[in-house]
This record gives structure tokens, sequence and C-alpha cells, in this order.
């Protein structure tokens, strides 16, 4: 796998229990060549959590990446006009993230930046973690699904006996998820379980 000389837009929005899932992939795909740009949603960027203080967040972000971190609209404004990326995945995509996008709400950074790939016509990658996923924000999962140049990494039930409307992405398949994205393909299977079923 090599992502020499692609820009990728990498997304975080604020599912705090993820990160540590999240940040080695980002790891990985700075390993594999490629120039990363990092944007955080408004509470991504400022929320001290039981999981870390933001600024502990946002220190690993721009190792990684070696770049500041974009967190207002205005910042995230420039990717559209001047086709700065090839790709841009979110992860985390919360429930609240998703809704957004399947509904044209561009209140964000997070969410102008995947409104600028999508009207430059390349790829958006959504890594799902939401408590609501098979509920009310199925409907907007479902949008997405069907919405060109949108692509999702596997995803399943995380911990279904406890949070039976619980979605989760499988984090490790992001750069793999990538890759096919960038030849127009969906990475298969898009549903993949966390846990054995419960004979």
């Amino acid at each position: 796998m090599d992502l020499r000389g692609k820009k990728i837009g990498v997304c975080m929005t604020g599912s705090f229990c993820t990160f540590e899932k999240v940040i080695p992939q980002l790891k990985k795909l700075s390993d594999l060549g490629a120039d990363l740009l990092p944007i955080m949603s408004e509470n991504a960027y400022s929320w001290d959590t039981k999981f870390g203080p933001a600024k502990k967040w946002r220190d690993i972000l721009e190792q990684i990446t070696r770049e500041k971190i974009i967190h207002t609209i205005i910042g995230a404004e420039p990717i559209g006009p001047g086709k700065l990326l090839d790709v841009v995945v979110v992860a985390p995509a919360t429930g609240n993230t998703i809704s957004a996008l399947a509904n044209g709400i561009t209140d964000g950074p997070v969410l102008m930046a995947c409104k600028a790939q999508w009207r430059n016509n390349c790829p958006v990658v959504l890594a799902i973690s939401t408590n609501d996923g098979l509920g009310i924000c199925a409907k907007n999962i479902g949008i997405l699904h069907d919405k060109q140049n949108t692509y999702m990494v596997p995803y399943g039930q995380d911990l279904p006996y406890k949070k039976e409307k619980s979605l989760v992405a499988h984090f490790e398949y992001i750069p793999d998820t990538i890759m096919t994205a960038l030849d127009n393909k969906q990475l298969q299977p898009i549903l993949v379980p966390h846990v054995q079923i419960n004979q």
C-alpha cells in the first residue's frame, strides 16, 4: 500500500472514546507516505473529557501531521476552491456529524471540508461512531451510503447487548478504505460484526 503524494484531510469529531483507536491509523497513513491536513470539529478541538484534555489530542494530531489544526469554518473554506485534498476521512464521525452531512448542514470545519470534497467530485470517507446508528441516525447513514463520492469504513455493532443501537467503525480498515475510495470503490464487506452472535 502506497499513499505517497496523496493529500488527505484527517478530520476528528467528538466521539472522544474512540480517539485512542483512530490515532494509530492516522500514524499509519503518515507512514504510508500521505501528506495529512488535520481538521477538528470545534468540540473535538476544545473539550476536555475523561478521555484526556483537548490539548493532548491536539498535540498528538499536530505531531503526526506536522501541520497546524484547522478548527474553524474560515480555516476550512479554502479547501474547496483551492482543490487542496485528494480525499477527506472523518474518523470518528459522530451521529451529529453524519446527520449534518446527510442534511446539507455546513456549520463547522469538518462539515465544510466534506462539502468541499463533494464540490470537487472527490471522495469522503466516514468512520462511524454513534450510539444511535440503528436509531434515529439510521436514516442519515442510509442517505450517505447512497451519496456519490461517499465511502464507509466497515462498521458493526460494538456492544449490542448493552447499547443495542450503537454502531462503530473498524478503524483498522481506514487505510484500506481510503485506498479503494481513491479508485472510486467501496471496500467490502461494509457490515462486519464486532462480536460473535449470541447463540
